[in-house]
């Protein structure tokens, strides 16, 4: 798995409760879902476990290309 996989969109309450919610490979991979489903017609016929996949690796690819700028 690639280094960087932190959370997404962490959050405390006010009992100092820190919530991790969705990491950032799984925020990543649902954005390029997100645009590759955007460019697809309508009518084209999609393979969703192929597609999640993708998704997948470029969310890895993402996290991969982060670390170097930290």
């Amino acid at each position: 798995m690639s280094k960087g996989n932190s959370p997404a969109f962490p959050c405390q309450d006010s009992k100092k409760n820190i919530y991790t919610g969705m990491n950032l490979r799984d925020y990543f991979a649902l954005e390029a879902l997100h645009g590759i489903l955007q460019a697809t017609p309508h009518n084209a016929v999609v393979d969703p476990t192929k597609l999640a996949g993708q998704t997948y690796l470029i969310a890895d690819a993402m996290l991969d290309e982060r670390q170097k700028y930290k």
